[in-house]
């Protein structure tokens, strides 16, 4: 892997961890912060949707500042914001400090996206794409147990200082290796616009929040599903989380890889069919254990091809509108997770668990449908 794209996965890491760690440290943050744990699961509902109202505003507003400077200064600002959180006094300065927090990190992973496919040839844009995902879906599957175990060791202001003193460190070392990216002049609002007025591309932005939507419909779940299904509890649990975690890693990566060997229309096309198969397959194999745990691994590594596989087809379809269509699909991801979250909850309280698995996919069809009908386009003509 070309050494500049690992740093940039490694920054993506660095800003992924902020979203998920409070995941596992919300019994000690209410303790001392004297706050319900339901006012402390707020912390990571606040980071994800100002992470999906914020991505495509900053980046338009920042547009014509040169774009290594622009991370590093955003890098400098999301390590104040991590020191704050280390100090908060009280719950109103956290959760100030978490907006803030998630609004660098939305800059962030914005930048380290379109980055990395400027410094490959377009022949490997996917993979490129698809290495930073495989930051962002390793800090998803590690926030949690990091912020346990930093947590336990040093207190609940630890896991915030640790994110804060890796930022700085990879400030001086991407500013040593990244080359400097010329400002472009800021992509008119009517660039956004097109995103969703453009039918192919909101085709595009539409298979991300509806399949990462069927996802998070049993993801959100999955503790209660598999102690109810398999009979699993305690540390047995976290063991399936793990061995989610390790295949969720590979599929940023497998997502690229597949968009530039098969062409990112074809990928589009494939990979919500894949899943919707491998999710469908939970259910029928959980009377089976082993199987089932076949199935899952299955199931998580195809959770992240997706997120690459969009990207390349939204450059490739409108390559002047790179950067905006990146920007909107960092939000239409986030948009997603909600959706999944809060469909996955109301079937729950609708039915029971045991159907979370048959409504995500639901979604995933109407997923694949819209991507049927996007493979079928051609990509815009370049001004």
């Amino acid at each position: 892997m070309n050494p500049r794209i690992a740093l940039l996965a490694l920054t993506a890491f660095a800003a992924g961890m902020a979203e998920t760690l409070v995941g596992g440290i919300l019994g000690p943050v209410a303790s001392n912060l004297n706050v319900s744990l339901s006012a402390a699961g707020q912390l990571t509902g606040v980071f994800s949707l100002t992470f999906g109202l914020t991505a495509p505003l900053l980046f338009y507003a920042t547009a014509r500042v040169e774009r290594r400077r622009l991370l590093l200064t955003t890098l400098a600002l999301f390590a104040l914001t991590n020191i704050a959180a280390a100090l908060s006094p009280n719950y109103a300065a956290l959760f100030a400090s978490r907006v803030a927090s998630a609004a660098c990190c939305a800059l962030i992973v914005v930048l380290a996206t379109t980055l990395a496919s400027q410094l490959v040839e377009p022949a490997l844009r996917g993979r490129a794409i698809g290495a930073v995902f495989m930051g962002i879906s390793s800090s998803l599957v590690l926030g949690v147990p990091a912020g346990i175990l930093l947590a336990g060791a040093a207190g609940w202001r630890a896991p915030f200082a640790a994110i804060a003193v890796l930022s700085l460190l990879l400030i001086g070392v991407l500013r040593a290796t990244l080359p400097v990216f010329a400002p472009r002049p800021p992509p008119p609002l009517s660039r956004y616009w097109n995103q969703l007025a453009t039918p192919r591309l909101l085709a595009g932005h539409l298979v991300s929040i509806l399949l990462i939507g069927g996802h998070f419909t049993l993801f959100a779940y999955l503790a209660p599903y598999v102690g109810q299904e398999l009979g699993l509890v305690g540390d047995t649990v976290g063991g399936v989380f793990l061995l989610f975690g390790v295949a969720a890693v590979a599929g940023g990566y497998l997502g690229g890889w597949l968009s530039d060997t098969l062409g990112a229309r074809r990928a589009l096309a494939l990979i919500p069919a894949l899943f919707l198969a491998a999710l469908a397959a939970l259910p029928l194999a959980s009377a089976f254990t082993p199987l089932f745990l076949v199935a899952m691994v299955a199931w998580s590594a195809l959770s992240w091809t997706i997120s690459p596989a969009v990207q390349n087809y939204l450059i490739e379809t409108s390559p002047d509108d790179a950067e905006a269509g990146i920007g909107v699909n960092s939000s239409a991801m986030h948009l997603g997770v909600a959706l999944g979250s809060a469909f996955g909850g109301a079937v729950l309280a609708w039915r029971s668990i045991d159907w979370n698995p048959w409504a995500g996919c639901v979604l995933v069809a109407l997923s694949l449908a819209v991507a049927l009908g996007a493979a079928r386009a051609r990509p815009l003509a370049a001004s």
